[in-house]
């Protein structure tokens, strides 16, 4: 299979689209952009060709005939989530290596090494122990990173641990705190194959009386798929980072014209564009085509964008996921004078020391927030029907729910606005249209080294 890459290196998260020659999307990933760059990219690409493998199984079982193909195709969901289990397994693994390692090497723990190391084992052996009901059976996962949902079990372990032995939480946790920054920079290659395989197995056994027919066909589709090559034909990188990426410099485009494409490209009919990154924020407008014809950035820092979140929710010991869900729970919205990042943090705790609850808080920031939004709106040409709002903080549900209730106040209820899961992706989206763009004009490139999967990764 011939595919192009986009990749859209994020403040926060790095994403990655692959598309096919025809221009459908066959694989897409995503990671936290981590402490380094590069690493970011190689992993959101290696969770693309990864979707890309599952893509082709579900193109091969389609080809089988019913009823034996009906049975595979009604399998294959299951093997996507028992493979994120591994994958999920894996790391923990490492990440146990890691945690052990540096605790033999601390010289400021060597002294509670002998209580530290078995209260550690029993964590991370709760925490994979766990791991099945995270993401077998349907489960909604709150967040798609190891990083959030490792982190969050391993608290409550610790925490647990802590009440019930009276050992010291902090050392604990902060054994994983100084663990994960190194499991996330090495970022080594995977044994796709063999991570598929074992997923495969997993999900048999637990259908218990398949009979050997339907087995075999199985084995036999995922045998094909993970022999089949994928041939990257061009790549586009965009994004926050995008000028640390070693790519020739014609393969690289705005965030503002990457946006307006993917979000034109999912709704057609959209005009306007409003993406909160990591970093920044921007309103863009777009016309029947897709084309930008004008917009306005944040133009001094980060305040009201998703790094200003990231650090409320540092402040509140909470993960980023976990702000809107909380801020759902205000039963009132209390006024906050400044969204600068740098005074975030001492309005926040003024606040709470008045006694206001943390979500009557967190309904206020997330209002401020998007009141600096509306202003760039405002500037860019205001709110045409249809308006598509895009970034990481479009998975925010209380970002969307002001929003709407703004769009509704200043403009019109009848304003169709797109806030769609997958928004995330529309500037990794638009970076691979550009790739194809340049694959069919015949200005495809070789992928930069950083990126170039080991034969294990694809």
């Amino acid at each position: 299979m011939k595919c192009v890459v986009g990749i859209d290196l994020g403040s926060t998260t790095t994403k990655a689209i692959l598309l096919d020659e025809q221009g459908e999307m066959v694989g897409r990933g995503i990671t936290n952009s981590r402490s380094n760059y590069e690493v970011a990219c190689a992993v959101a690409r290696q969770e693309a060709l990864t979707s890309v493998r599952f893509s082709m199984l579900e193109r091969a079982a389609a080809r089988i005939p019913a009823p034996t193909g009906d049975r595979i195709r009604a399998l294959i969901p299951g093997i996507r989530e028992a493979f994120r289990l591994e994958v999920y397994l894996d790391e923990l693994a490492e990440l146990r290596n890691v945690i052990m390692a540096q605790l033999g090497r601390s010289l400021l723990l060597r002294d509670a090494r002998k209580t530290m190391q078995p209260a550690l084992s029993r964590i991370l052996d709760d925490v994979a122990t766990d791991a099945p009901r995270l993401f077998l059976g349907g489960a909604p996962r709150r967040s798609d990173f190891f990083r959030d949902l490792a982190g969050a079990a391993f608290v409550a372990g610790a925490e647990k641990l802590s009440r019930q032995e009276g050992l010291p939480f902090e050392p604990l946790v902060g054994c994983y705190d100084r663990a994960i920054l190194e499991v996330e920079t090495r970022g080594p290659p995977r044994d796709i194959p063999a991570i598929m395989e074992r997923a495969v197995v997993r999900v048999l056994k637990r259908e218990g009386e398949v009979d050997e027919g339907l087995r075999n066909a199985f084995k036999g589709i995922v045998a094909d798929v993970k022999s089949m090559p994928i041939e990257e034909v061009a790549f586009v990188g965009t994004g926050y980072g995008r000028q640390t990426l070693p790519f020739p410099k014609q393969s690289i485009r705005s965030e503002i014209l990457c946006h307006g494409r993917g979000a034109h490209r999912v709704f057609p009919g959209t005009r306007t564009v409003l993406d909160i990154g990591g970093q920044d924020t921007k309103a863009i407008q777009v016309d029947h085509a897709g084309v930008v014809t004008s917009f306005q950035m944040n133009d001094r820092c980060a305040a009201g964008c998703g790094r200003y979140l990231g650090y409320i929710a540092d402040e509140l010991n909470l993960g980023l996921h976990e702000l809107g869900p909380l801020a759902m729970q205000a039963t009132r919205t209390v006024k906050v004078c400044s969204t600068c990042t740098v005074f975030a943090g001492a309005e926040l705790r003024e606040r709470l020391a008045l006694g206001q609850q943390r979500s009557d808080i967190l309904a206020g920031l997330h209002r401020a927030i998007m009141l600096r939004a509306m202003s760039l709106l405002a500037r860019s040409g205001g709110i045409k029907d249809e308006f598509t709002f895009t970034g990481g903080v479009c998975n925010n549900p209380m970002a969307t729910k002001i929003l709407r209730d703004l769009v509704d106040e200043n403009y019109s209820s009848a304003i169709k606005l797109n806030a769609h899961p997958d928004s995330i992706y529309m500037g990794a989206l638009g970076a691979a249209l550009f790739a194809l763009d340049d694959a069919r004009a015949g200005r495809g490139g070789i992928l930069p080294n950083f990126a170039r999967p080991s034969e294990a990764a694809a």
